[in-house]
């Protein structure tokens, strides 16, 4: 055998001398695709707990109506919490929805970073 390296790696390695870009020659815009990608990533991380919050407020809202017709005393009370948090759950759904976009928004812009987004005319 030579004294040379030999690689038989999966994965490229940095060798003496090479600098990170080195390895990076090919993809000219990773800066973008890798923004591109963190921002999907968190946009889908708000989406899914704008969800599990709607579910809760919609929960309380249900517990408060049930409360309402337990609780006769307390009644307007109740009823008062359960709209509060209906709008609450109202709200939620909307913040899901407007996460949902921009999350749509980040996935074709990684798409165009990566380059297999084309842009036909017609």
């Amino acid at each position: 055998m030579s004294d040379e390296k030999q690689h038989h790696h999966l994965f490229h390695h940095k060798q003496d001398g090479e600098s990170a870009d080195a390895c990076d020659e090919g993809n000219v815009k990773s800066g973008e695709y890798e923004k591109a990608r963190k921002e999907e990533k968190q946009h889908k991380h708000k989406e899914e707990l704008g969800g599990l919050g709607a579910v809760g407020t919609g929960a309380f809202a249900l517990h408060e109506k049930h409360a309402e017709k337990k609780d006769p005393e307390n009644a307007h009370r109740h009823k008062i919490e359960e709209e509060v948090a209906a709008a609450a759950a109202v709200g939620e759904g909307g913040y899901i929805f407007h996460e949902h976009h921009d999350k749509k928004e980040s996935k074709e812009e990684e798409k165009e970073a990566e380059g297999k987004k084309h842009h036909h005319l017609f």
